[in-house]
């Protein structure tokens, strides 16, 4: 593939090193590159000691979701985002449900959608954000800022899907450019991370990195059974949250569904979502959500006089009666981006 200009990354999300190689600074692999190769996201490669995201326009996955999908519940609440990604990752999450992008290596798509396309489209179908998502963004963050930086001169919010493995250096620039996160806290595990992910334990730092730069945060973990569903694990990723990021963060409980190359694990019980969800009350996590087991109720209670305020069937709102950002019924103010 020809290079093209846009495809060139800025010199400050990379670092020429000796002997023609070049570090990558776009996730916490930091990968060093000898000439003509590529990290281990298949998408970011050494030409002629500059950096080139292969990726950058060419898009795999476009869609228009309802922002509940990301998910984001204390985030403009009832709107929709384009939502984008290209193919690769920084990860090899057996479970993988969107693996047919993420772990594709060979770039298919010849045509090219410029930042201001997408912008476009957001307006045109009345999307009030764009979300990069599907893969993992930080992977083409060098085209999801030149969107975001496009966006912003109409208006419009930025929200990254992330499995929270951004370098520093990628999580310092998102501020004043990307509003919100959606991170998945995967386990609580090292080793885990690092002997089935194929990563490093990052995303604990990185939550606070993305609250520190200002970022609304929310945070998914996907319970798999046998993996980390037992209450002890749960603890500790619930008190995280609630001494690291704070009790307002939202946490969203997501059932695992047999996919990709792990179909030997049996699909969540929700008893077992229920009793996260209790473990998640006992650190004292204001508002948690159970979230992919069909057509269930999601509320979000007030923290204050505890009655509910929103009210939601899957992605829908079925009532909303936050105002001004508080309680309507005890003037609490209820933490979240609500316009």
């Amino acid at each position: 593939m020809k290079t093209i200009p846009q495809q060139i990354v800025q010199e400050k999300f990379y670092r020429k090193l000796p002997g023609g190689k070049i570090k990558c600074l776009l996730c916490r692999h930091y990968c060093e590159l000898k000439e003509g190769k590529t990290g281990v996201c298949g998408v970011n490669k050494n030409e002629n000691g500059r950096l080139v995201n292969l990726v950058y326009g060419r898009v795999a996955a476009l869609h228009i979701d309802p922002i509940e999908k990301k998910p984001l519940y204390h985030f403009l609440p009832g709107t929709t985002a384009l939502s984008l990604g290209t193919i690769g990752c920084n990860m090899q999450c057996s479970f993988c449900q969107n693996w047919q992008i993420s772990q594709e290596k060979t770039i298919y798509q010849k045509d090219f959608v410029a930042p201001e396309q997408i912008v476009y489209l957001a307006l045109k179908y009345k999307s009030k954000t764009i979300a990069y998502t599907y893969n993992e963004p930080t992977i083409f963050y060098p085209y999801a800022r030149d969107i975001a930086l496009e966006a912003k001169k109409y208006g419009l919010k930025n929200i990254f899907v992330t499995n929270g493995i951004e370098s520093v250096e990628v999580v310092k620039d998102m501020a004043g450019i990307i509003d919100a996160a959606n991170v998945d806290f995967k386990a609580y595990d090292e080793q885990y991370y690092r002997r089935e992910l194929k990563a490093p334990f990052s995303v604990r730092e990185t939550l606070q990195l993305m609250k520190q730069a200002g970022l609304w945060v929310e945070v998914t973990t996907l319970i798999i059974p046998g993996i980390n569903d037992t209450t002890e694990h749960l603890e500790k990723i619930a008190g995280f949250i609630a001494n690291k990021l704070g009790t307002e963060t939202p946490w969203h409980l997501s059932a695992f569904h047999p996919d990709y190359k792990m179909l030997d694990k049996p699909v969540t019980p929700v008893t077992i979502l229920e009793k996260a969800y209790e473990t998640g009350q006992k650190a004292g996590l204001q508002f948690i959500y159970i979230g992919n087991v069909g057509l269930r109720k999601n509320i979000t209670y007030c923290p204050g006089c505890h009655k509910p305020l929103i009210e939601r069937m899957g992605y829908q709102i079925l009532q909303n009666k936050i105002t001004d950002g508080k309680c309507p019924y005890c003037q609490t103010k209820i933490s979240g981006i609500w316009n």
